[in-house]
């Protein structure tokens, strides 16, 4: 009896010394669970009854159990090596056989999988082309290729415009020239869209143009002169004047004679010098030819009448000549009201032009308030800079309660979006937030006429325009099929502050090559490309099971789902009971080297002393035998 009991003792210590071997040899490890021997005892039962004074009969391994508690966390410098801070099993494909596994020391094959080192595949949630990921579990594949190319199809841009700036473009509307004959006696008023009041006009029936315009120039925000220009008759020329005896020439400036030396008149010419040299510099004389032959024009610069005579002793010839009125105005005034005396002047406002000055120059930075760029990318990858220019213009309406801008759009030195004919309009309430672009609410500018070009000014051979500009939709549809492209402007402000630019994306990049990889918490690959994009390859997948006792080691620090653990639950990294991915990390190996090299202790003992006990028992036998 006492033989089995020591032998059993013996076995069991032995046991107890192999599972504390195996413990410290794998005290590193990555991802092993530390065992312990779990013993219990032996006794010698009858069919009904063990007896009054039963004796034990030695022990027995009952198991050998592992402890599934969490391992130090350490840093390494590989991408891929993950740790699991919490509860669950990276699942892996050893063809086609399921393991799982605490150690995350993984790496790419030839292929492009994500494995372990003993080319087991790590399985996870796969991600479609665009990155999007999927609920499909699979192999976790990392594409080596270069990354194709996206088009920009939405430029999202947040500005604030300073509302302190002044206007800088200048329209100034040009009325006249008018004869003065034609608006004399006329009564009218200017109305003004700032608030200012209207104010009357009238000029006498007898004016004389620069009566009629000292009477405009005293309108606010109104300038006004004349020029009164006299183009003599054709019977005054070269034959007339050489022929005549004698010839005399007089010429008046508003009632006024004018001295003349025409002692040494000869010609039409030798007039004009005549007229030129005299002592009023207020007028000037010429000979032109429009078509009728030599004529003496003569041009007095206030708009004063002028009367002219001239003869040849056989008689006179006399005229007198009205000025012209010529009328601009840089105010915002919004017509001309006709009181009395006809409409000239008030019809002749309506159909006079407006004349910019200081117009828009995306060269001249003297024409825009404001301008920011960026890049964008055609669909073949090549980049192309868009600048926004900002002009501020005079506020709509009375001024008050809301601002106007004009938006301009250039693309490597082209004006795109029409704005070479027409600008956009950005509208402004009084608080500073953007009402309307163009009568859109939501702020966006569709690009539908750019073609991208190479540095020569060509066709670069990127998609162009659609054909049907107005068949395009914002958001831009995917997958696009042109160069048009969204401008959102929407958060665009303008407040008492200095200009900038809050915030400006794009959703366009160029071709990239794969540059290195990141592992978020969640578990999910991502890729990182030289052109600064990611995209993410796929997610991690964890499993968790009811029993994790339960499980079966399969070596290479593995285990397989066996009927005690359960079927595995899986799931996401950090959502129900499953852990967390450290990344460039590993969980360490959770055995107490220490507590080890002392149960190894613990079991030498036990095994020296299971075999004293046989060798007692061995001593007592050879007593009784050699009893006589």
């Amino acid at each position: 009896m006492a033989f089995n009991t020591g032998l059993s003792g013996l076995r069991a210590a032995s046991v107890d010394l192999d599972v504390t071997g195996n413990n410290i040899a794998n005290a590193s490890t990555v991802g092993f669970k530390g065992s312990r021997v779990q013993f219990g005892d032996l006794y010698a039962n009858g069919f009904l009854s063990s007896g009054t004074n039963p004796v034990g009969d030695g022990v027995r391994v009952q198991d050998i159990q592992q402890s599934f508690g969490q391992g130090n966390i350490s840093f390494t410098d590989n991408g891929l090596d993950m740790a699991i801070n919490g509860d669950g099993f990276f699942i892996l494909s050893n063809n086609g056989e399921v393991r799982y596994s605490r150690a995350g020391q993984f790496n790419i094959d030839k292929d492009g999988f994500v494995v372990n080192n003993q080319n087991m595949k790590v399985q996870g949630y796969t991600a479609d082309d665009d990155g999007n990921l999927s609920g499909v579990r699979g192999d976790i594949q990392i594409a080596t290729g270069n990354l194709a190319p996206r088009r920009t199809t939405n430029l999202q841009t947040d500005v604030n415009l300073d509302s302190r700036q002044s206007v800088l473009e200048k329209r100034v509307r040009d009325i006249g020239p008018l004869g003065v004959g034609t608006i004399a006696g006329e009564t009218f008023a200017f109305q003004y869209a700032d608030g200012t009041p209207d104010y009357s006009v009238t000029i006498p029936a007898a004016s004389s143009a620069a009566e009629a315009a000292a009477a405009i120039d005293n309108a606010p925000g109104v300038s006004a002169s004349a020029t009164t220009t006299a183009l003599l008759p054709t019977t005054l020329n070269n034959a007339y004047i050489s022929g005549a005896s004698p010839f005399s020439f007089s010429l008046s400036i508003g009632g006024a004679p004018l001295a003349l030396d025409t002692s040494g008149v000869n010609s039409l010419q030798d007039l004009a010098d005549a007229i030129n040299n005299s002592s009023e510099t207020t007028i000037s004389a010429s000979v032109v030819d429009e078509g009728s032959g030599p004529q003496l024009r003569v041009i007095q610069s206030r708009g004063e009448n002028l009367d002219y005579s001239f003869n040849d002793g056989s008689g006179a010839t006399t005229g007198t000549v009205q000025g012209d009125v010529n009328v601009t105005t840089d105010r915002t005034i919004t017509g001309v009201a006709a009181t009395s005396g006809g409409t000239d002047f008030a019809d002749a406002f309506t159909a006079s032009p407006i004349r910019i000055t200081n117009a828009f120059n995306p060269i001249d930075q003297r024409t825009y308030n404001h301008a920011t760029s960026t890049t964008i990318y055609d669909s073949l990858g090549n980049s192309h800079e868009l600048t926004q220019f900002y002009v501020k213009e005079p506020s709509p309406g009375n001024g008050v309660g809301q601002s106007q801008w004009s938006i301009y759009l250039q693309i490597d030195g082209e004006l795109v979006a029409g704005t070479d004919q027409q600008p956009y309009t950005a509208l402004f309430d009084q608080d500073g937030q953007l009402q309307s672009i163009n009568g859109d609410p939501n702020g966006e500018i569709v690009v539908t006429d750019w073609v991208p070009k190479d540095d020569s000014g060509a066709p670069n051979g990127a998609d162009g325009p659609p054909a049907d500009p107005t068949s395009v939709v914002s958001p831009i549809p995917e997958p696009p099929t042109s160069s048009a492209f969204v401008v959102d402007l929407g958060n665009t402000t303008q407040y008492g502050a200095a200009f900038g630019v809050n915030d400006q994306q794009q959703n366009g990049y160029t071709t990239g090559r794969l540059s290195g990889l990141d592992v978020s918490d969640q578990g999910v690959v991502f890729a990182r490309y030289t052109n600064g994009q990611s995209k993410s390859l796929g997610q991690v997948a964890l499993a968790s099971f009811n029993n994790t006792d339960g499980l079966s080691p399969a070596g290479d620090t593995t285990w397989v789902e066996t009927f005690e653990s359960g079927q595995p639950i899986i799931g996401k990294p950090d959502t129900g009971t499953l852990g967390s991915i450290k990344a460039s990390s590993v969980e360490e190996s959770n055995v107490d080297l220490s507590a080890e090299l002392v149960n190894l202790i613990i079991a030498q003992r036990n095994y020296q002393a299971n075999a004293k006990t046989i060798e007692t028992s061995d001593a007592v036998t050879q007593t009784i035998i050699n009893l006589r």
